[in-house]
């Protein structure tokens, strides 16, 4: 298989997240022996760690979520496929998926590498997405966007001082990465990028609350940077709960259980779920085939190579592998990803695989526009200095230099200045605003703010 004349390995890579973008760039670089088809539901690559951004004016969708097409355009060997993956036949080798419009494919490969990612996950109470939807997809961050910039326009039109202080209550439930850095943003919005915008209410008056289950936030951090964090936070007007949990959501707000067992029921209409995920319900597929084991999050469990049991031409990669219980963070995701990859190339070499050994570069999270917290080989940082070092392994992280420019200059507008270029609410505010329950003058409300920013009504 090493001649142009002879069949090329067929690749087919599941997901066109961050380890199934890196796998497919690398076996790009080897066209002669190898032909890729990356199958994935969107039409874009997904950079999650900035959704958050996304959802709260500082980026635009297209800065993290490049088109895939676009990625991928001088890897000639490389094949993109809108469909949905929904069974494998590993036997036969072959991947079913549907494509837009229900037609279904069945694709043979010789290699398969299967990094669909992760979802939210609500701990048994589904029920909840309705009220608190999570932050997993683009759609999700941009119907985030609608929900925070829409709930300011809707605390301008509303004359009840009650249902004014609902509609500035914002519930974060989560105090991980995503739960910190939504939670910073949110209170930075309110208290600098919004002042003076509105005439009838100060947006600075705005409560963030942030709920966390557990006895302090960033918990994987350690105790000192929880504790800076936790600081930095309460600085901007954050709220902090800890052993705080929620039990119970609806349209009118929260009902949250504390450390002493009494439950109190907190009016919020924005509430946003940072709490847990779940694998994809493609790793249950493969575990129930190959006889793997899946954990409590459902991430299948791999061979030391990445790949399954006795199916060693099939890797799971990235958030729903579980190897030696690794962190589901990027770098997971991107080094497994390369490992797979290079695995491939050498089988088709004649070679082996050899065991997947990650290289820890470390946690961060973003608390504030000029403060972050940094653990990174026992070394801890915070304040400016981690700042600093956040923002450059992001700006490096980003997909393509065009992208790292804008991102840069939306950073620059936001974190120097106090403005957020991406406000508009660009879906339908009536949708989303359709749990409020007051009958026909909601409505009009809805429509009058979705109308003052451009929304569809």
């Amino acid at each position: 298989m090493t001649g142009k004349n002879l069949a090329r390995h067929r690749v087919i890579i599941v997901g066109s997240g961050l380890g199934g973008l890196f796998a497919a760039k690398s076996l790009g670089r080897a066209p002669d022996t190898i032909e890729v088809a990356l199958i994935s539901r969107t039409n874009h690559h997904l950079f999650p760690p900035l959704l958050y951004q996304v959802a709260t004016g500082i980026l635009s969708d297209g800065e993290i979520a490049p088109a895939t097409r676009d990625v991928l355009k001088k890897r000639k060997n490389v094949g993109v496929t809108l469909a949905e993956v929904t069974g494998f036949d590993l036997k036969a080798r072959h991947v079913t998926a549907v494509e837009p419009g229900g037609r279904t494919v069945s694709l043979p490969y010789d290699s398969l590498i299967v990094a669909a990612g992760v979802g939210q996950s609500y701990f048994g109470h589904d029920e909840f997405a309705a009220w608190a939807p999570g932050m997993k997809t683009l759609a999700d961050a941009l119907d985030h966007r609608a929900r925070i910039f829409g709930a300011f326009e809707m605390a301008e039109l509303e004359d009840d001082p009650e249902l004014r202080r609902a509609w500035l209550t914002f519930v974060v439930v989560g105090g991980g990465p995503t739960g910190v850095e939504i939670a910073g943003q949110i209170a930075g919005l309110a208290r600098r990028s919004l002042k003076d915008n509105f005439r009838r209410f100060d947006p600075g008056a705005a409560r963030v609350l942030l709920f966390e289950g557990g006895p302090e936030i960033l918990a994987t951090f350690g105790d000192r940077l929880s504790y800076k964090a936790t600081r930095e936070l309460e600085k901007l007007g954050v709220e902090i709960h800890v052993k705080s949990i929620v039990t119970h959501i609806d349209a009118d707000g929260v009902d949250v259980k504390g450390s002493d067992g009494s439950v109190r029921h907190i009016a919020a209409k924005t509430k946003i779920w940072a709490a847990g995920v779940s694998a994809s319900p493609l790793a249950r597929m493969l575990a129930e085939a190959t006889g793997a084991a899946c954990d409590r999050s459902g991430r299948i469990k791999v061979e030391a190579d990445c790949s399954l049991p006795g199916r060693p031409e099939v890797f799971v990669i990235g958030d729903m592998m579980n190897h030696n219980n690794l962190p589901g963070v990027a770098e997971v995701a991107i080094q497994s990803g390369l490992h797979a990859a290079r695995s491939i190339k050498a089988r088709v070499k004649g070679g082996g695989a050899a065991p997947f050994k990650y290289r820890d570069l470390g946690s961060m999270a973003a608390v504030d526009r000029h403060s972050a917290v940094v653990s990174v080989h026992g070394l801890r940082f915070s304040g400016r200095i981690a700042w600093l070092m956040w923002l450059m392994v992001h700006i490096a992280f980003l997909t393509g230099f065009r992208n790292r420019f804008t991102a840069g200059t939306h950073w620059l507008i936001s974190f120097l200045g106090k403005g957020r270029s991406e406000r508009g609410i660009v879906v339908d505010l009536d949708r989303l605003l359709a749990h409020d329950q007051r009958g026909p003058q909601t409505q009009t409300m809805a429509r009058a703010a979705a109308h003052s920013q451009g929304a569809k009504v």
